[in-house]
């Protein structure tokens, strides 16, 4: 509301009485006065504050009431403040007609009328509130427009990223739904044809593994899926206990020798003896396999080195591959959910939530991870983590 907003009075007058005296008259609430001897003195207060109303004494020695308000009028800041010019001069000066050739919007003679003096002050100090009050609505409903535009653009975006979302599920799905439905189409058909040699031990030792392989697939796009699903509703589970940060990364290394020889990568792991600490043991299997299979993924098939160590009293993990690179533009980006890299996005298959996943997974712990890269110069991801896991 006008009335509850502070307004400040700006007093010019070189006599101390007369601010005295003008300052009783004018004092009321929700206004601060402020006095100023000279035309210097009001020009410092008005580079400090915003005033509703200067009452400017025309007669001073120096500069003039006069000058002061052609100075006001000529600057941005002070251009605005309405001034009401008082003089005890005789009415056949003209000082008035002066006044508000000057710029003045009232002109009042001494000896003062207090109840006209009032009156004329309460007007403007009113028209001064409304005015704030008016700007503060605009800005309140600008600020409420550019709420809603940001609202609106976000709700786009969610939009645009449920549709790329499904699409990529309903794409990643299909390819090993299709491969495992040709395998049990042609099985089918042996069987129909009575074929036993396609029914050998080695044989069907394949097939089980290709049947495995496109299973785990499924089960790790669902696994992403339900994992991204916990993190937004802050039940991603967490459950610390004393292990082996060198032996997890020799066991995640194993587990993926066979991938890595199918591509034709090899996988160099350098660790002591031990790097025992108090951590999540499946989750941090998570995260080193999901830098792993990035690294086989972009790797160009060249060698990936992991690297385990103890350094300033934290865990260090570290996965090297010596691929494509990542642009700088980029390597913030692809900790972000469905985001990968721009040479990425058209060759490689995946959602684009292992590192996200990877990133909450080490903040949970408490750690930080990072990405060393430069395009045509492969990546280096850095994990660091405390020796024992942040607190839920």
């Amino acid at each position: 509301m006008p009335h509850q907003i502070e307004s400040k009075l700006l007093l010019v007058d070189d006599l101390k009485e007369n601010l005295v005296a003008l300052d009783a008259l004018v004092r009321g609430p929700q206004r601060s006065v402020f006095q100023a001897a000279s035309g210097e003195a009001a020009l410092a207060l008005m580079l400090e504050h915003d005033f509703a109303l200067a009452l400017v004494d025309v007669q001073m020695p120096g500069m003039n009431g006069f000058e002061l308000a052609e100075l006001m009028r000529g600057t941005e800041r002070t251009r605005q403040i309405p001034i009401i010019f008082v003089s005890a001069a005789g009415r056949e000066m003209n000082y008035a007609f002066k006044g508000y050739e000057s710029g003045a919007v009232d002109f009042l003679q001494k000896p003062l009328d207090p109840h006209v003096v009032r009156s004329k002050v309460s007007i403007f100090v009113e028209l001064y509130a409304s005015r704030r009050a008016l700007m503060r609505e605009v800005e309140r409903q600008r600020a409420l427009v550019d709420d809603l535009q940001a609202a609106r653009l976000e709700l786009e975006r969610a939009v645009r990223m449920r549709d790329d979302f499904m699409s990529m599920v309903s794409h990643e799905l299909r390819t090993p739904l299709n491969t495992l439905l040709l395998e049990t189409q042609l099985r089918k058909l042996h069987l129909a044809r009575g074929v036993a040699g396609a029914f050998t031990p080695e044989k069907l030792r394949d097939m089980n593994e290709r049947d495995q392989r496109q299973i785990q697939s499924m089960v790790r796009l669902i696994d992403d899926m339900l994992d991204v699903t916990r993190l937004r509703n802050g039940r991603l589970s967490m459950k610390p206990h004393p292990c082996d940060l060198a032996a997890l990364a020799a066991r995640v290394v194993d587990g993926l020798a066979q991938q890595a020889e199918a591509a034709g990568v090899e996988l160099r792991l350098r660790a002591p003896a031990a790097v025992p600490g108090v951590w999540d043991e499946f989750r941090l299997e998570q995260v080193l396999t999901n830098l792993l299979t990035n690294a086989l993924r972009y790797g160009g098939g060249q060698p990936v080195d992991i690297e385990v160590a103890e350094r300033g009293g934290q865990a260090c993990l570290q996965v090297r591959d010596r691929g494509q690179g990542i642009a700088p533009e980029d390597q913030a980006r692809i900790f972000e959910q469905f985001e990968r890299a721009e040479s990425g996005r058209q060759h490689v298959a995946g959602l684009g939530l292992g590192l996200f996943i990877t990133r909450e997974i080490v903040q949970a712990h408490g750690g930080q991870i990072r990405v060393h890269s430069q395009p045509g110069e492969g990546a280096t991801f850095v994990v660091t983590l405390p020796r024992e896991a942040a607190p839920p």
